[in-house]
C-alpha cells in the first residue's frame, strides 16, 4: 500500500507569499499603531487613519499610558482598542498588537502624527513584487542633531547585519500576517525588522514616504538613550541572527497501513 506523504511549507516558503496577487488593493489590511502618553494627538492620528484606510482593521496599542492615551482611543469609532496595563516599550506594543491582527497584511505606523497613513496603499501595492516594503523618509522633518545620529545609527547597523535597508527607524512597513511567525519579541524588535526578515530569506522593498515634523506631544526618545540601546541591541541581535535556525520545507511521511 502507497505510503502518504506531503509537504510541510516552513517560514521560508513565505517568500513570494503575494507576489502573483493581481490586485494588491483588494487585500484586507490590519494597522498597528502603538501610543504611550500621546493624548494630545491620538484621536487625530486614528482619524486620519481611518479616513486612509476606511476599510482596514486598526489596532490602537496603548502601551500603559498614564495620561487619557487610552481613554481618547476608545472615543474614535470603528478602532479596535489594545491597552498594556503596564508601560513595556514599543516593540511589546507593536507585537501585542501584530499577535491580534486579523488582516492579510500587517501595517506598522508610529502614533506621534509624522507618518502619513496616505502613504500606506503604497507599500501594500508593492508586495505584488517583494516580501516585506519598508518606507524610508525621503525628506526627515527632524532636528539636525537626530538626523546625524540616525545616519550613523544607520550606517553602523548595516555594516554588521546587511539587512539591505537605508531607514530601519521609519516606523511604516508592511508584510504578510504569516510573517508574524518569524518573530522573536524583544526590546528593540521594531528596529530590526528587516534584518530577521531579510535572514529568513524574504525580499525586500522600500518606497519613500512622507515625513512630518511633530506638531503635538513629546518624543519619549533622546539622541544619547537611543545610541546606547542601539548598541546594545545590535550586539544581541547579531548573535540571534547568527544563531536562529532558518527552516528547510519539509516532508512528512505518515506512518504505512497494512
Amino acid at each position: 500500500m502507497k505510503t502518504p506523504s506531503h509537504t510541510v511549507t516552513g517560514a521560508v516558503s513565505m517568500s513570494g507569499l503575494y507576489h502573483k496577487h493581481s490586485d494588491t488593493a483588494q487585500l484586507t489590511r490590519s494597522i498597528i499603531v502603538p501610543f504611550y502618553n500621546e493624548e494630545a494627538c491620538v484621536v487625530g492620528v486614528l482619524e486620519e487613519i481611518r479616513k486612509a484606510q476606511p476599510a482596514a482593521e486598526i489596532i490602537a496599542v496603548d502601551d500603559g499610558s498614564t495620561d487619557q492615551t487610552w481613554q481618547r482611543i476608545n472615543t474614535v469609532a470603528g478602532v479596535t482598542g489594545l491597552r498594556l496595563l503596564e508601560n513595556r516599550g514599543q516593540s511589546a506594543a507593536m507585537y501585542a498588537g501584530l499577535i491580534h491582527a486579523s488582516g492579510e497584511v500587517c501595517v506598522l505606523m508610529d502614533g506621534d502624527g509624522q507618518n502619513d497613513p496616505a502613504d500606506i496603499e503604497a507599500l501594500i501595492s508593492k508586495l505584488a513584487h517583494a516580501d516585506i516594503v519598508c518606507g524610508y523618509r525621503a525628506t526627515r522633518k527632524d532636528t539636525w542633531s537626530r538626523r546625524v545620529a540616525s545616519r550613523i545609527a544607520n550606517a553602523i547597523r548595516r555594516l554588521f547585519l546587511e539587512d539591505g535597508v537605508r531607514d530601519t527607524g521609519c516606523s511604516l512597513k508592511a508584510f504578510p500576517r504569516p510573517c508574524v511567525e518569524l518573530l522573536v519579541p524583544f526590546n528593540g524588535l521594531h528596529r530590526y525588522l528587516p534584518a530577521i526578515f531579510k535572514k529568513a530569506g524574504l525580499k525586500i522593498a522600500e518606497v519613500p514616504v512622507n515625513h512630518r515634523a511633530r506638531s503635538q506631544g513629546i518624543s519619549k526618545y533622546t539622541n544619547w538613550n537611543r545610541a546606547i540601546r542601539g548598541i546594545y541591541d545590535l550586539i544581541g541581535v547579531a548573535w540571534l541572527l547568527n544563531r536562529k535556525i532558518r527552516f528547510p520545507k519539509t516532508e512528512l511521511r505518515a506512518n504505512a497501513k497494512h
